[in-house]
């Protein structure tokens, strides 16, 4: 099927919207192109921290080009005033005879005013082009508005007979470096990283993003730690004033060891039991969090599984196997304890060198 100039359009400013993933929380990341006479004079994208917004970008790079111009953005335009002004109203000042937009902003702020004030205002408006594709990209924002928790991924390295770990005395590594690449941009793309403690102590990670050009790109790390079992000599530990590090533990938690934790510099949270993943994405939610990426260990991707909060199932798979007796085998898909929770659709697949990404998305 041939594409519209508006969905083209359209399309150009989602490209532009992924830049900000990972960068943006608690806002949207969101694309923007300026059109007049059917050439591109200006983009823009939402920059990191969340501001300025891409329309504002985009506007600042047309200067006087803006006006009688047509805007591609990727989310309705924002309509109240926050750190900065209405995007709304910049359009307008700026003499934007049109704005085409993808999907409604689900924040009630906006929901539906952005739309009114620009029509309001003389401005054509036009919704709903590639309204899928911009409410995927941004479906953490989205859930955070509307059921108050970000979006969770769970990435999961194992081999093919289903074994996360490798035997003693062997690489440490069961994907190759292709696919721990992929992993790291993964990392790059989302608003924090998340393990389990049994993961900490087993293998004190970094939990970093360690591609060339991209270290400043490290999300926030969280630990599920219910006893607050956290080495203070761990890499996480040692790095925690370079890359914020958040420790969630139950309400019975050692004030002494919570104080050593908080003056190197991380930062401590507190729920019943973080073992109740819907709490602990409230918290998350209420930090402002939109997208989780969950590394393991498979006892806590199983949790979120079980408590129907995996959004989305990225699945590294290397050509070996271990067999019974080596390696620990993957419990993240316990078919008896999951028998009631979400079901997946297959989206996508990836070689990674020799190793297979195979990518799905929950089914709502």
């Amino acid at each position: 099927m041939q594409l519209s100039f508006d969905q083209k359009m359209m399309r150009h400013a989602l490209v532009l919207a992924r830049r900000g993933l990972g960068q943006v929380a608690p806002n949207p990341a969101v694309g923007c192109v300026i059109v007049k006479n059917s050439i591109v004079i200006a983009e823009g994208w939402t920059q990191p921290g969340g501001r300025p917004h891409a329309e504002a970008m985009a506007l600042a790079a047309a200067e006087d080009g803006a006006k009688g111009a047509t805007t591609y953005v990727t989310l309705e335009p924002c309509s109240h005033h926050g750190q900065t002004g209405p995007c709304v109203l910049a359009l307008v000042e700026a003499g934007i005879k049109k704005v085409v937009y993808a999907v409604q902003d689900p924040d009630p702020r906006v929901k539906g005013r952005g739309h009114n004030v620009l029509e309001a205002a003389g401005v054509e408006v036009i919704s709903s082009v590639e309204a899928d594709a911009a409410e995927e990209l941004n479906a953490g924002f989205f859930l955070n508005q509307q059921e108050k928790r970000p979006l969770f991924t769970l990435k999961i390295a194992q081999s093919e007979d289903g074994h996360i770990t490798v035997p003693e005395g062997t690489d440490k590594w069961i994907t190759g470096p292709e696919a721990r690449a992929k992993g790291h941009m993964m990392r790059a793309q989302h608003d924090a990283i998340m393990v389990g403690i049994g993961t900490v102590l087993a293998d004190d990670p970094s939990l970093t993003c360690r591609i060339d050009g991209l270290e400043d790109r490290s999300p926030i790390r969280i630990v599920l730690d219910s006893h607050l079992r956290m080495p203070t000599n761990s890499k996480l530990v040692q790095t925690a004033m370079q890359v914020p590090l958040w420790v969630i533990t139950s309400d019975s938690y050692d004030k002494n060891q919570a104080k050593t934790l908080e003056a190197a510099g991380a930062k401590i949270f507190t729920c019943e039991t973080p073992r109740d993943v819907g709490k602990v994405a409230n918290i998350l939610a209420t930090e402002g969090l939109t997208r989780v990426l969950v590394e393991g260990g498979s006892q806590t991707h199983a949790s979120f599984l079980e408590a129907d909060l995996a959004d989305r199932l990225a699945v590294f798979t290397a050509p070996f196997a271990f067999g019974d007796k080596m390696g620990v085998p993957n419990e993240t898909f316990n078919a008896k304890k999951l028998e009631h929770s979400a079901r997946f659709r297959h989206t996508h697949s990836q070689r990674c060198g020799v190793d297979q990404l195979n990518c799905y998305e929950r089914i709502k």
